[in-house]
């Protein structure tokens, strides 16, 4: 039997989810939508033939629910879903920072809900999608999350313990990555390139790195010291990198990254 999947609240993450389905092989017409505007479910349905529905209606057909609204959102549309969903629905959440018993709390006891922390690569089928079992959730329910979103990256279970930590490496981590980018941009500029061949030439450098740290199977450290000549350029620049506290600042941005996320888990949206 075919299983109905919606995508409520479907955004840009929702949006790269939705299409990555599609080339997956899931059949528009077994995917729903739902949107907060009429122009965007029209555009919707144009683009990828899908049907737009209301909230309510997604929940009484769809087999699956993915909840990708904002987190400050979450509990007027659990709020408006709960009387339409059954016990036997699986509810995939994808907002940051609430935990899988804020759903369980809220809908009909024993509903599966699944918890999951992508990033923006979605958008370029390149995501770190990060799984976590709810209370009634079974492996059935996991396996089918992880085919989901398995169409836009890869994916990867942990304990829901461990998912504030995740946001902060892997949900945040594209950010610190282009922080970065940007960074060492603005020092190509500086040294007397021009900034498209200054951001050429860092975004090609961090592609290369990137699939040496993916396909060679050699650890980070292994990597930097081939690089790393005695008395050259590079030992110079980490040299200044250490001395101004590189790696201790960013660890410091992680755990306020990981904090932030227990933040919101317990309410706090100031």
């Amino acid at each position: 039997m075919t299983q109905k999947v919606a995508v409520l609240g479907t955004g840009k993450i929702g949006e790269a989810l939705l299409s990555g389905m599609i080339r997956a092989g899931w059949g528009p017409a077994d995917l729903l939508v739902t949107a907060r505007r009429q122009e965007r479910a029209d555009e919707l349905r144009d683009r990828y033939g899908v049907t737009p529905v209301t909230n309510a209606e997604a929940a009484k057909t769809a087999d699956t629910l993915i909840l990708t609204v904002k987190p400050q959102d979450m509990g007027t549309l659990l709020d408006e879903l709960a009387p339409h969903v059954p016990a036997d629905r699986l509810v995939i959440s994808g907002a940051a920072g609430i935990p899988t018993s804020f759903f369980e709390e809220r809908l009909a006891p024993g509903t599966p809900v699944v918890r999951v922390m992508t990033n923006t690569p979605a958008l370029v089928d390149e995501a770190m999608s990060v799984i976590s079992a709810g209370t009634h959730a079974t492996e059935d329910h996991l396996t089918h999350t992880e085919e989901l979103f398995g169409a836009v990256g890869k994916t990867l279970r942990v304990p829901e313990s461990q998912q504030d930590a995740c946001t902060a490496l892997s949900g945040s981590g594209p950010a610190y990555f282009f922080y970065l980018v940007e960074a060492m941009t603005d020092a190509g500029i500086l040294l007397g390139l021009p900034r498209d061949k200054a951001h050429d030439l860092i975004v090609q450098s961090a592609i290369g790195a990137a699939t040496m740290l993916r396909d060679s199977g050699e650890h980070p450290v292994k990597l930097r010291e081939n690089v790393t000549s005695p008395a050259g350029t590079t030992i110079s620049a980490i040299r200044e990198l250490e001395n101004h506290g590189v790696r201790a600042a960013l660890i410091a941005a992680l755990e306020a990254a990981r904090d932030r996320s227990r933040e919101l888990a317990s309410g706090n949206n100031s």
